[in-house]
């Protein structure tokens, strides 16, 4: 990543930005790249969109990280493992990467949700690195947070009809304009009380796993693209027997628990083809 040029104006969290984050679940508008910065990240990641076939829904696979250098080099950007350093502790791992895309005119929808509702880890400390690849605003579908709900626990979510796309064995079954299969049950909370996550391109937002958040689609003409990028505390382990293909990356400290698998260095510039691969299925 030593061709993505770093804004002078990314730093260390302030004490009041990690208070707000432990208050609110939040922090959104960190630095991270300068003018240039976003040039190239937008041009590879143009370049990567388009050498992706039709057959696979860039939006429903993750784990990029695995299978992808570039994708992976991102994550060990020292600026973002800064930021992430500074609510997590010296001593933690990546584990998860994706891309969230919604092209002009594009009607996919994430329902309100938990992030940890969908993953077996323990305790859930999980926090999730934002990064706009364009600007990213209401207008576009900007994803949108309800302050303050990382506090409530762990709350009931109801399967939403007709989403479940992949039979047992990955085959993909049929579309749906719902990128998750199940939401928050709408009267534990206000969504009038939700807060937009606008972006500038190359701006970073950071948010906790038990944060209620979602967003809407995409009416503009403009294309709305997100990385996000998955960190926890070495003491987080994963339940390998619910999440078999669970691999951490070692980013910053040391991992005196060793509770996870390790996952392979990718070496090339592939992609995933479906969902939960493991690092053995790529160069």
């Amino acid at each position: 990543m030593s061709d993505i040029t770093i804004a002078t104006q990314a730093r260390h969290l302030t004490a009041i930005e990690i208070e707000h984050f432990s208050q609110h679940g939040y922090i959104k508008n960190l630095p991270l790249l300068n003018e240039q910065g976003v040039q190239r990240l937008q041009h590879d990641f143009m370049q990567l969109v388009e050498s992706v076939p039709e057959t696979v829904d860039i939006y429903r696979i993750n784990n990029w990280h695995k299978a992808n250098r570039w994708f992976y080099e991102l994550g060990g950007i020292p600026e973002i493992l800064d930021y992430v350093e500074d609510l997590l502790g010296p001593d933690f791992y990546q584990w998860g990467g994706s891309f969230f895309i919604k092209f002009p005119n594009d009607e996919s929808t994430v329902p309100w949700h938990q992030d940890a509702k969908y993953w077996p880890l323990e305790p859930r400390e999980t926090v999730t690195v934002w990064l706009s690849v364009f600007d990213t605003d209401t207008e576009n579908g900007c994803m949108r947070v309800v302050p303050g709900s990382h506090r409530w626990g762990d709350l009931d979510h109801k399967e939403l009809e007709g989403v479940n796309w992949y039979t047992e064995s990955g085959e993909e079954m049929r579309k749906s304009k719902y990128v998750l299969w199940q939401q928050v049950d709408p009267e534990s909370f206000e969504p009038s009380d939700a807060v937009d996550m606008d972006l500038k391109a190359g701006e970073i937002s950071l948010h906790d796993d038990d944060l209620i958040h979602g967003s809407t689609g995409n009416p503009s003409s403009r294309m709305r693209a997100g990385i996000t990028l998955r960190y926890s505390p070495c003491r987080v382990k994963c339940d390998l027997g619910v999440w078999p293909t669970f691999e951490s990356y070692h980013a910053r400290g040391i991992d005196r628990f060793k509770h996870n698998p390790i996952g392979k260095i990718p070496t090339g510039n592939g992609y995933p083809t479906q969902f939960n691969q493991n690092s053995s299925d790529f160069d």
